[in-house]
């Protein structure tokens, strides 16, 4: 299948190229920021779409995502947009060409633009269980002012911990550091904020920005990451995550499918059909743990040596007696201590850890089910099959479409 052509956006009154069927193809102009990643995954998922049912004429150029409303934009003569839109004005301005549009950012509500985007309650809710599971009893949240999906994060997050019996203090920062207060005076305003924390603590950041910005932070008041403050990001911007030291855990959004999905509304608006009544959410596909949450804080030595050995060894088959080998207590008191601290068993814990490497590999490769099964540790495919479905509501090969996109 032909790819569609890219090309920088200039605005032209000339008719839209005829495809091979005589039909005019659609001119879509994508308002989307080159700048983040975030933005570079949508754009590669609205390509995905337009390779498999398109073509359509795109118009794109590079782009921040603070910039302002392109100029081009109120003399441009196409038939759909696909935007981040960022500001009132912008929304404003694409809601003035009279076209169909798609958002795919969410920052302008009451705009009332169909929306597709990332699950903030999702994203917020994975990152409370990787803390939680690394045994902190304290955790803190940074977010930005006015940003739904910031918000979103932090009530969803502080609603997880909450719902666990543990508490969460909350840092809320301005939005942007170059306009709005100094990189200095932001990294101020968390120096204060973290010398308040009981410790040690597991801390959320709403994006990966704001991670290095509580890096810093905690590197200038020696605040030990990951041993006293455990640190995870969103986007998993690869290149910011390994510039900061240590190396950024973050959530993995499926920003890619945002962008597929967005494109598919696009399609449907463009035939005529009615936008949808509810925005379309789209969950993230797992966590990329690196240094900065490289760590268990757990009191109990012995539980702490034996969650060790569990995430190491879990996917390689190991049991309770294994574990038992490697730590100094029966299996009735280590049983009893896991209780007590985790709230589940040895057992359960080894089955959550085999059956988020499931996730990982159905949701980011093609391995057959049998390469999935034995790489996470499940002696057969069918057992699998029936463990998975009890946890997630889903058989294999469902929650793979879901994750993919795919009905």
């Amino acid at each position: 299948m032909r790819r569609a052509a890219k090309k920088s956006i200039s605005p032209s009154s000339r008719p839209p190229a005829p495809n091979r069927l005589g039909r005019a193809r659609p001119k879509v102009a994508l308002i989307v920021e080159t700048s983040l990643a975030s933005g570079r995954d949508i754009l590669r998922g609205i390509a995905q779409y337009i390779r498999e049912h398109g073509p359509w004429s795109v118009y794109h150029e590079p782009r921040g995502l603070e910039e302002d409303v392109p100029r081009w934009l109120a003399r441009w003569r196409g038939d759909g947009i696909i935007a981040r839109v960022q500001t009132r004005q912008i929304a404003e301005a694409v809601l003035a060409t009279g076209l169909p549009v798609v958002d795919v950012l969410g920052l302008v509500p009451e705009a009332g633009l169909p929306l597709v985007h990332v699950d903030d309650r999702a994203i917020a809710e994975l990152a409370a269980e990787h803390l939680l599971e690394r045994g902190f009893q304290e955790f803190g949240f940074v977010g930005i002012t006015g940003a739904p999906w910031a918000e979103g994060r932090r009530q969803a997050f502080e609603a997880a911990v909450q719902r666990a019996g543990f508490r969460c203090h909350s840092c809320i920062l301005p939005p942007d550091a170059r306009r709005y207060e100094s990189w200095e005076k932001q990294i101020e305003r968390l120096i204060q904020w973290l010398q308040e924390l009981p410790r040690p603590i597991g801390i959320m950041v709403c994006n990966d920005p704001r991670g290095e910005l509580v890096m810093e932070a905690c590197r200038r008041v020696d605040v030990a990451v990951p041993e006293q403050a455990a640190i995870i990001g969103v986007d998993n911007d690869e290149p910011l995550c390994e510039v900061c030291n240590p190396p950024l855990s973050s959530v993995m959004p499926d920003h890619r499918r945002v962008g597929y999905e967005g494109a598919a509304l696009l399609d449907r608006l463009m035939a005529g059909q009615p936008p949808p009544k509810e925005p379309i959410y789209i969950p993230p596909v797992g966590i990329v743990a690196r240094q900065s949450t490289d760590v268990l804080a757990v009191a109990d030595p012995v539980v702490a040596q034996a969650l060790r050995f569990i995430r190491e060894y879990a996917c390689d088959g190991i049991n309770t007696e294994d574990i038992l080998q490697h730590v100094p207590v029966s299996r009735s008191t280590l049983q009893r201590r896991f209780r007590a601290i985790l709230g589940r068993t040895v057992h359960d814990e080894i089955l959550r850890i085999r059956l988020r490497r499931v996730c990982e590999l159905l949701a980011r490769s093609d391995l057959p089910i049998d390469v999935v099964s034995d790489k996470a540790g499940f002696p057969h495919r069918q057992y699998l099959g029936a463990v998975f479905k009890e946890k997630m509501g889903l058989t294999l090969a469902q929650y793979r479409r879901q994750m993919r996109g795919r009905p």
